[in-house]
């Protein structure tokens, strides 16, 4: 209970915490940075951690020189693209299997949600998850326990991260200055989750409604 409590406040004062982290470890906050990303979408037991938002309040840091843009950029890219061909290779190992018994650490309900997306989408869903928590992280490894094969993977894989990075990083970036971010930034990182969890949604409902009419 204590550690989601402090996962819900980390996320919602992310500004907050970052600062603290750059104030206490300085050039280290990169790979604390690195590591949380990685874990993120490497590793199928932790879709909880926080991605948009890290990026996106890693971006305004690096707007008042707190942070290399550059760094950050080629810290978090990284990351990202090794946590995508860890979690495929640990699909790879498990296999199809997967679906067949239940593990204690992979949630059923995100598998088969990111499952469906992929039927639905294809090797798309690799860039496409991208931008949508938990998917994120259960698209590479449904990738690898799947017929995908790595060299295409692979470029989906780089699509996807290069655009996530950009996108929030510079979002952040570019933002940061902006009264209205700055007054309200909670508001903005909730703003933020909220849109990214949209398409899921969308695809869940839309997925009940289809059933109702057969």
């Amino acid at each position: 209970m204590e550690l989601i409590k402090f996962l819900i406040d980390f996320v919602l004062h992310i500004d907050r915490h970052l600062h603290e982290i750059i104030v206490n470890y300085n050039t280290w906050t990169y790979l604390i940075l690195f590591l949380i990303v990685f874990c993120e979408t490497g590793l199928v037991v932790t879709p909880f951690l926080p991605g948009d938002s890290l990026l996106f309040a890693a971006g305004t840091f690096a707007a008042i020189g707190a942070l290399n843009i550059a760094a950050l950029l080629i810290v978090l890219f990284c990351a990202a693209l090794l946590g995508d061909n860890n979690n495929y290779f640990i699909g790879r190992f498990i296999g199809n299997k997967v679906y067949e018994k239940n593990y204690r650490f992979i949630k059923r309900e995100y598998l088969e949600k990111t499952h469906a997306f992929y039927e639905r989408h294809g090797g798309k869903t690799v860039i496409f998850a991208r931008f949508m928590p938990i998917l994120r992280t259960f698209a590479p490894f449904v990738a690898g326990v799947g017929t995908m094969k790595y060299p295409r993977f692979l470029i989906f894989s780089i699509l996807g991260n290069l655009l996530w990075v950009n996108i929030f990083c510079w979002a952040g970036y570019f933002f940061a200055n902006n009264d209205f971010v700055k007054k309200n930034f909670s508001m903005v990182i909730i703003g933020i989750i909220m849109v990214s969890l949209l398409p899921p949604i969308i695809t869940v409902i839309r997925e009940k409604l289809k059933s109702k009419t057969k």
